[in-house]
């Protein structure tokens, strides 16, 4: 179990490696989305690598540490438990409309469910013949469909293919629908379900796409670009999380980057570390929860998250 640190004592450690500027958040806040001066607050410090935040129906959080191969559960109460070891690389995190937990295993190369049973099966593992190279990051459509990201384990292989999937309700192989993206990671879906949002780890351009009724995509266009990424440095463009108001959240070398719903940029959330996730939880969904490396932080919001499960 991973162990706390007071945020005085964290807070001095920082100061001692990065410099001033990068621990400090805009005291202007984001106007709707968080109020001047306020800073995210570290929950626990000592994981090895945090990503996949999703919420739960009462307002509680699970979360990975990729590296640990564990799931935990932070509860209303603020206490961190192990829901699932040996996840096989866990990533991005997902819930069903029953409850049931699935996780984008990048080292088991498979989408995974972890039932109320504790009993864990396989949803897909790719298409027969073109197996999954290491899955990513995932989220479920209103009809139980699930979209996820497949860019593969790093290094990046030039000239390798990797693919954005969807995998309709009951079936076992999924539908690729898109794989022109240089290294697609973080997606999410309008609050309406009938827009599809992909981030680049690579790049700096965000993509749309229509969802159509079947689930697929069609109409791939540039939703947004992300802004001041140094010249020659990837994005790191990574989960993404969606407000009520339709909100973009994006994690990226520089902090939480926000847009409107129709693209336009509204500021950064700066964090002391490079975040990977993003996610609303909480009794009200008015905390915003950031996976950043070895650390879990929360942010109180102006801002509330979707009126939908998860994600």
């Amino acid at each position: 179990m991973a162990t706390r640190w007071s945020r005085a004592a964290f807070a001095a450690a920082l100061l001692a490696v990065l410099p001033a500027a990068s621990l400090a958040q805009s005291p202007a806040g984001i106007p709707g989305v968080v109020a001047p001066g306020t800073e995210p607050e570290l929950l626990q410090e000592g994981f090895k690598f945090t990503e996949g935040p999703v919420g739960t129906a009462d307002g509680a959080l699970y979360f990975s540490d990729i590296r640990a191969n564990r799931t935990y559960l932070l509860e209303l109460g603020g206490k961190i438990s192990v829901v699932r070891a040996e996840t096989n690389g866990g990533n991005g995190l997902a819930l069903t409309k029953d409850g049931d937990l699935l996780a984008a295993e990048g080292d088991g190369k498979r989408i995974s469910r972890l039932g109320r049973d504790g009993k864990i099966t396989t949803v897909t593992d790719g298409i027969e013949g073109k197996p999954l190279l290491a899955p990513n990051d995932l989220i479920v459509d209103a009809r139980g469909g699930i979209y996820f990201t497949n860019p593969g384990p790093r290094p990046v292989v030039p000239g390798r293919v990797v693919h954005v999937y969807y995998l309709p309700p009951g079936a076992k192989e999924p539908l690729i629908i898109d794989d022109k993206v240089a290294r697609p990671n973080g997606l999410t879906l309008s609050t309406d379900g009938k827009t599809l949002i992909v981030d680049d780890t690579i790049g700096n351009t965000v993509f749309a796409y229509d969802v159509q009724a079947d689930g697929t995509v069609a109409n791939k266009r540039p939703f947004t670009e992300l802004r001041d990424i140094p010249g020659g440095q990837e994005s790191g463009a990574d989960g993404l999380a969606l407000d009520r108001e339709g909100r973009i959240y994006i994690t990226t070398v520089k902090g939480v980057q926000v847009f409107d719903r129709g693209g336009q940029y509204l500021g950064t959330i700066a964090l002391a570390r490079q975040p990977a996730n993003v996610a609303f939880a909480g009794p009200d969904k008015r905390s915003l929860y950031i996976t950043a490396r070895e650390g879990l932080y929360r942010l109180r919001m102006l801002a509330q998250g979707p009126e939908r499960l998860g994600k």
